[in-house]
């Protein structure tokens, strides 16, 4: 299978679609020490302004979240509780908001993913997690501002997901009223969901 990233268009999209666009589609991310990529399996959807629980609620501009004011597609990284957490900047520019990638299931790569993660994980827990897929795959900090659209960090055509459920986003309990909108997307299923 030759991959390649998508347009720019897929990622023009409202971010409660993209958010289940992305299921199934393969993230990709290239390195000197090889390629390593997994299939989207759980993702979660973050409405800027008027959401408590996006990092961007009430049009915060940060140096960290300066990113997500950016046009759709571009990367935005940040290190929580010391994991490197990798979001898909979705909303026209000046409207901040962002899908994070919660889980994939390993496609190539696993030596290498094994090697990052820790040879005595279960295949299940390698990148069961947004801190776990980010390590098993190499992405970190330094990918924060690049494109989607292009090597070394891209997300490319994948393979159509079974049915998609829905639920309140995890790890948001101090967001008020945002904590039980219903923005968490995955695979039903899927063993690498999170939980």
């Amino acid at each position: 299978m030759k991959v390649e990233p998508l347009p720019q268009s897929f990622f023009e999209q409202p971010t409660l679609n993209l958010a289940k666009a992305l299921l199934g589609k393969l993230l990709v991310k290239e390195t000197a020490s090889g390629m390593a990529s997994g299939w989207i399996v759980e993702t979660e959807a973050y409405i800027g302004p008027g959401d408590r629980a996006a990092h961007s609620f009430g049009n915060r501009r940060t140096p960290r979240t300066e990113i997500m004011f950016a046009a759709p597609g571009y990367v935005y990284t940040y290190v929580m509780h010391t994991h490197c957490l990798v979001n898909v900047v979705s909303g026209d520019i000046d409207q901040p908001e962002a899908v994070l990638i919660r889980a994939v299931e390993p496609y190539q790569g696993l030596e290498l993913m094994y090697e990052r993660r820790g040879e005595k994980k279960k295949e299940q827990e390698l990148t069961n997690g947004p801190g776990k897929l980010t390590k098993a795959l190499g992405i970190d900090r330094n990918d924060y501002g690049r494109r989607f659209v292009e090597p070394p960090l891209y997300i490319a055509e994948g393979r159509q997901p079974g049915s998609i459920m829905s639920g309140p986003r995890i790890g948001i309990d101090n967001s008020g009223e945002a904590r039980e909108y219903p923005w968490r997307f995955w695979v039903n299923g899927n063993r690498f969901v999170s939980r």
